[in-house]
């Protein structure tokens, strides 16, 4: 049991789009499936629902945070909760248990993005299944795209253009005062201070800072698209409304 929690992995790699990739994923779009037949539940039993994914994202994060510390892993320069995601994954259980509008923005319009991507490329390295690291990496990721669709569909949440407005004051505020911790502690978290020293989609664009817009570019783009469907559902209602 010990080697599934093993800093140096001696079991099989992960494998991009092998039979465990996939099959986490068609588990994550069962689990959401699943979650559909809430709609119409009463408010105590989604309570319940959203207490449990609370739940699950928490513990799932700190248990993350202890397996990096017992191997040596952790450090502040890598641990710290500033990734997107992991700031997400605090904050997205919070929005759960609150059911925090403000939070839900954030969740929906940058949450589902960043997670996906991290789902279907995950930087897993040697750490293929079943070791602890790849079932946190699909929790934690998997869970926080769930939060949000959970809130959408069930708990009726939605954006609005007033929405993307501030999520993208707050991210660029969010973004600078994160380059500075990274300037003080060494850290390059965001990956906005420099490229990865590893192989990744950035090294495609330009060198620092031009990458950077192009960053902003395309979460703007999937911040767009993700809200794409509201503004035909608003367009529609518009129409009728005219028809009227």
């Amino acid at each position: 049991m010990g080697k599934f929690f093993a800093g140096d992995y001696p079991g099989p790699a992960f494998q991009f789009l092998g039979p465990a990739h996939l099959g986490a994923l068609l588990a994550l779009i069962l689990l959401n499936v699943y979650l559909l037949r809430f709609r119409h539940a009463d408010e105590r039993t989604r309570s319940r629902v959203r207490w449990t994914l609370a739940l699950i994202l928490w513990g799932n994060e700190i248990a993350w945070h202890v397996w990096n510390y017992a191997v040596g892993k952790w450090t502040i320069q890598t641990m710290l909760p500033l990734h997107l995601c992991s700031v997400l994954v605090w904050a997205g259980a919070m929005m759960l248990v609150t059911k925090n509008y403000r939070i839900y923005e954030f969740m929906y319009l940058m949450g589902i993005g960043g997670a996906i991507q991290a789902l279907a490329t995950p930087d897993l390295g040697i750490y293929g299944f079943p070791h602890f690291r790849f079932f946190q990496t699909f929790i934690s990721h998997g869970l926080i795209v769930t939060s949000a669709i959970y809130m959408t569909v069930v708990e009726g949440f939605r954006p609005t253009w007033g929405s993307i407005g501030r999520v993208a004051i707050w991210m660029n505020i969010y973004v600078v005062i994160v380059y500075f911790i990274n300037n003080a502690v060494g850290s390059n978290y965001l990956m906005i201070n420099h490229k990865p020293a590893t192989p990744s989609l950035l090294d495609l664009l330009p060198d620092w800072p031009l990458y950077i817009l192009y960053m902003e570019a395309i979460g703007l783009a999937t911040v767009l698209l993700l809200y794409a469907p509201f503004a035909v559902q608003d367009w529609k209602a518009r129409s009728k409304q005219v028809e009227a």
